[in-house]
């Protein structure tokens, strides 16, 4: 029998950023003289410029300013602010020894991904973190890892599942980008309320929602235990 796959999101799943997005959004589009939106937990999940193209008017040349001074104040302000959310590392721990190969999949670019998940002690758990293509400079072109379906076919591939079986391979994460991602490669996508959706969105596209740390291993137990049901 495979061992298990299980797939994790990483800001509003793994970590709670806090301020650290959406502050540090807001910071940098008035930097630049910019207006902030009024709903900036949309910017938690997807790439910071592709969040910059869909729901505001920054012009397309000045993107990567405001990339750049956003990026800046996180890795000196706001990794400060981020913490593990509560349980999630005994879930992590427990999921390991168990057996289960887990990695990272991530619409945060590639590189701040591993910083992240280096800094905050989770990469002996994880083989991989598969994450996005740089887009600070230009918008996404075709063939560059920027959507979630890409980011964790890199994921799968690195773990070297060719296929996945949905009864022993799951994704977790926080917004529809994570559920829409998962269903591209026939698999569950286990929502967390602790994120940043709102209901209706969390309604959508998830097999289940799990309210804290202790019920997604619950909920993980149908594609992890040794003999599974099935879905």
């Amino acid at each position: 029998m495979t061992a298990p796959v299980v797939l994790w999101d990483l800001d509003g799943t793994l970590l709670d950023p806090a301020g650290a997005i959406t502050g540090g959004i807001a910071r940098a589009l008035a930097e630049h003289g910019h207006a902030v939106p009024e709903d900036l937990r949309r910017f938690v999940g997807p790439p910071v410029g592709f969040s910059l193209r869909t729901f505001t008017d920054v012009p397309e040349d000045e993107i990567p300013a405001v990339v750049a001074s956003y990026r800046a104040r996180y890795r000196t302000e706001g990794l400060a602010q981020t913490r593990v959310y509560a349980g999630v590392e005994e879930l992590l721990e427990r999921l390991h020894g168990a057996g289960v190969r887990m990695a990272v999949a991530t619409q945060k670019p590639e590189p701040t991904a591993e910083l992240v998940v280096e800094r905050f002690g989770l990469s002996r758990w994880f083989e991989t973190v598969s994450g996005a293509a740089d887009d600070a400079v230009s918008a996404p072109r075709e063939g560059r890892a920027h959507d979630k379906p890409a980011i964790i076919a890199e994921a799968l591939r690195r773990l070297g599942v060719d296929a996945p079986d949905p009864a022993r391979t799951v994704m977790i994460g926080d917004r529809r980008y994570d559920a829409e991602g998962a269903a591209a490669h026939g698999i569950d996508c286990l929502g967390v309320a602790w994120g940043f959706a709102d209901e209706d969105e969390l309604g959508t596209g998830f097999a289940a929602v799990a309210r804290d740390a202790a019920e997604l291993g619950e909920l993980l137990a149908r594609y992890t235990s040794p003999a599974p049901t099935g879905r």
